[in-house]
C-alpha cells in the first residue's frame, strides 16, 4: 500500500493471503456435487484432462463432450439474476482486468475446444442449486 492509499479491505494482508490461499481450482464444491451428480446418472467421465485446452473438469472422451464447472465470481458470470458474481469492493484496478482476463481465457479456451471437435458445456456455480434444472441439462448435453 503506497502512501495516502486507503484499503477498503476488513483483513490484514497476512489474513487475506491465507484465505486466497485455501481457493482451489481442482475438486472444489461446485465440481464435486457436479461429478456426484453426473455419476449417479450413470455416465463415467475422465478429470482434468491435461492435454485439452483449459483442463475440462469432465471429460467424456468417447463423446467428445467436456463440462467446465465454473465459480460465479472466479469466472465473471453474467447473469444479471447471478449473485454470486458480484464485483469486489476494494483493489478494483486489481480485481477487475484479472476476473476479465479469466473470463477471456475460458473463452479462448471453449472456441479452441470447438475448433478440435469438442463440445462443451458450462455448469456455473449458481445453476446447481435448480437440481431438477441441472439433470435436464446434463441429460441433453450428454445424450445428443
Amino acid at each position: 500500500m503506497h502512501l495516502g492509499e486507503e484499503s477498503m479491505d476488513t483483513l490484514p494482508p497476512a489474513e487475506r493471503s491465507r484465505r486466497m490461499s485455501r481457493i482451489r481450482c481442482k475438486d472444489t464444491a461446485p465440481e464435486m456435487s457436479v461429478r456426484r451428480f453426473v455419476y449417479g446418472m450413470g455416465f463415467r467421465y475422465r478429470l482434468h484432462l491435461r492435454s485439452l485446452p483449459g483442463s475440462p473438469d469432465l471429460v467424456f472422451l468417447s463423446r467428445r463432450k467436456v463440462i467446465f464447472v465454473h465459480g460465479c465470481y472466479w469466472h465473471r458470470h453474467d447473469d444479471p439474476a447471478c449473485r454470486l458474481a458480484r464485483l469486489p469492493k476494494s483493489r478494483l484496478d486489481f480485481w477487475l482486468p484479472k476476473l476479465e482476463r479469466n473470463s477471456a481465457r475460458d473463452r479462448e479456451n471453449q472456441e479452441h475446444l470447438a475448433t478440435l471437435g469438442w463440445e462443451v458445456l458450462i455448469v456455473w456455480e449458481c445453476e446447481i442449486r435448480d437440481k431438477i434444472k441441472l439433470e435436464s441439462t446434463l441429460r441433453k448435453f450428454l445424450n445428443k
